[in-house]
């Protein structure tokens, strides 16, 4: 479970430097009847004791997966003798005394048994054991004809969760590393681990957390590229970063990171802030940080955050930096909305965009990895009354969703080495900005997942803007659109569909890593590699797949030849523009205030 920074806010803010306040929230729509209140009250109740997961939507998947199977002889037989196959290599693994090669290899990515312990007997049995059956269940959790794709999907991501528990490696009797470290330490690990143990579960019960001890600090050298907040409403803050060239390119750079995070993970220390790195390329730089939504915000839609988050911060733009297009960029939720934006703007004639760069964001929402198995009609309901409980969707329960999809790494490693072999966790920069999550509120993500996740509307053309459908397809401002190869929130293929639905000047980068990694890697990163390809305008659709095996591997930063494309689109070099506007005070130094709001 996630646990929330604590930091101490700075000075309230003064209500004068407030512009017009965000409209009232709107009422409740009104029950079809008198009990419908007792209802969802009820099942708020029971998301909160189930994290937000359905019970019926679980039950429903397993139901349906059973009975296409026991209608199927034929795919039983195979099961069957999938089972004889694997239990007779076990056999023979083990008649050899783990001598050879071994039968079974962990899935790619899982590092529970890279100890060369597990190499020697009897820990290769019972590794080579439970692979055994995790081989087994991932060919009975295939697609039976007549199932819903979902289904399967789902019994396997909880055939998955299951199979993690009984781990060996989660066994102080079985796994080599822990018996290892408590022969060494005398059984200190397991005592120190007992104390962790003991002192989280208090910290969950009572939901009073310790401040992380980091070297690590927001506004000191996490978040501290030099700047200034011009502008504030109630949703977010403004930050014009101050020039680091005496010359900068004319158009400037406005940056819309995702309110489901802090903007700051494109601001993290000094040499792999991709805000900081930026800047130092001559670019006049604006970022938007959102507000933390409490309660009273619960009834915030999508649409202010189009219209009061990414307008208002596009308006502020061209009064500071007049008469010049804006270079545009989305991450994550922030490039979806970001594109909501421009494709109305584009259907409203407003061509101040220069270019769209979207990283790790999502625009066709029919690929959208494993963060699908979690919806459906029923749990999007659950989900709903949980959050008209309580006003929004806490860190706690949105963090659980996605540490579920890498359980084996995020949830079972760690408990491993916390509890049992009483390693603390390293101190990095990423984490303390992982911990410092944010909420969602009630209605937003209510539209969110229901209009883009469940209903697919932006990229089906049902997807309306002031009661008139938008097209991404309108936009002829270039694309550059990143996406990483090991993406568990915004899958790769998924972000590539950008190319399906536009038809202008478009790049496509493909980079190593995962949502966060793959997009805060620096040059001089090491490691790190890239892909990248250009579609010309009206040229022909090239599938994922085919696109991957036509474009060479190169070694690097991508950041490098989006500053050169930046440059590219970009006019001519001059004097930085003023901070601010002349007619309102600056609001405060960088990071700004709502970054610390908790």
């Amino acid at each position: 479970m996630m646990t929330q920074t604590q930091t101490s806010l700075p000075a309230p803010i003064a209500t004068a430097n407030l512009p017009t306040p965000l409209p009232p929230a709107l009422p409740e729509p009104p029950s079809q009847h008198p009990m419908d209140t007792l209802d969802r009250a009820v099942r708020a109740m029971t998301a909160r004791m189930t994290h937000g997961i359905s019970v019926h939507a679980s039950s429903a998947a397993w139901a349906d997966w059973m009975m296409h199977l026991g209608r199927a002889p034929g795919r039983q037989m195979e099961l069957a003798e999938h089972a004889s196959r694997n239990a007779w290599k076990l056999t023979r693994f083990a008649m050899n005394m783990g001598a050879g090669a071994p039968p079974f290899s962990p899935h790619a990515g899982d590092r529970r048994f890279n100890h060369p312990g597990w190499n020697e007997s009897p820990f290769s049995l019972w590794k080579q054991s439970f692979l055994a059956s995790q081989d087994w269940w991932d060919a009975a959790t295939e697609e039976v004809r007549g199932t819903r794709n979902k289904s399967t999907d789902r019994v396997a991501f909880m055939v998955r969760q299951m199979l993690d528990i009984v781990s060996p490696s989660n066994s102080p009797i079985m796994n080599p590393e822990i018996l290892q470290e408590t022969l060494k330490t005398h059984g200190a690990n397991l005592r120190e681990g007992a104390q962790n143990f003991a002192k989280d579960m208090l910290a969950q019960i009572t939901q009073e957390h310790e401040a992380p001890k980091s070297q690590f600090h927001v506004g000191e050298n996490l978040a501290a590229t030099p700047g200034e907040v011009v502008y504030r409403n109630e949703l977010f803050e403004l930050i014009q970063y101050a020039p680091q060239t005496e010359q900068v390119r004319s158009e400037p750079v406005l940056i819309v990171p995702a309110w489901i995070m802090k903007y700051y993970i494109l601001d993290l220390r000094q040499q792999n802030s991709l805000i900081r790195h930026l800047v130092a390329q001559g670019f006049t730089v604006f970022c938007i940080s959102w507000c933390n939504p409490t309660a009273d915000q619960r009834d915030l839609s999508m649409d202010d955050y189009r219209r009061l988050g990414v307008m208002e911060a596009l308006d502020t733009v061209s009064q500071i930096v007049p008469d010049q297009k804006i270079h545009s960029c989305g991450y994550c939720l922030g490039g979806t909305i970001l594109s909501i934006a421009a494709a109305t703007m584009a259907r409203d004639g407003d061509e101040r965009l220069a270019s769209v760069t979207l990283l790790a964001a999502q625009t066709d929402f029919t690929e959208a990895g494993e963060l699908m198995l979690f919806l459906d009609e029923s749990q999007i309901a659950f989900l709903e009354d949980m959050m008209w409980d309580q006003g929004y969707l806490a860190q706690e329960q949105m963090a659980g969703a996605f540490q579920a999809l890498r359980a084996e790494d995020l949830i079972w490693t760690r408990a491993v080495r916390r509890y049992l072999l009483a390693a603390e966790d390293g101190d990095f920069d990423i984490s303390v900005w992982n911990i410092d999550a944010t909420r969602m509120p009630y209605r937003m993500h209510s539209e969110y997942l229901r209009s883009l996740f469940m209903e697919n509307r932006l990229t089906s053309g049902r997807f309306a803007v002031d009661g008139r459908v938008i097209a991404l397809k309108d936009i002829k401002a270039p694309f550059f659109i990143v996406g990483t190869e090991k993406d568990h929130i915004a899958p790769w293929h998924s972000v590539y569909k950008t190319t399906l639905f536009t038809d202008g000047d478009l790049t496509f980068v493909l980079t190593k890593g995962g949502h966060n990694g793959g997009i805060v890697s620096e040059p001089g990163h090491k490691g790190r590699h890239f892909r990248i390809g250009h579609r010309a305008p009206g040229a022909r659709y090239m599938d994922p797949d085919t696109w991957l095996a036509s474009h060479d591997r190169q070694e690097g930063s991508w950041w490098d030849e989006w500053f050169g494309w930046l440059h590219d689109k970009s006019g001519e070099l001059g004097t930085p523009p003023a901070m601010g506007l002349e007619s309102k005070p600056l609001l405060g130094k960088a990071p700004g205030s709502y970054i610390y709001q908790t």
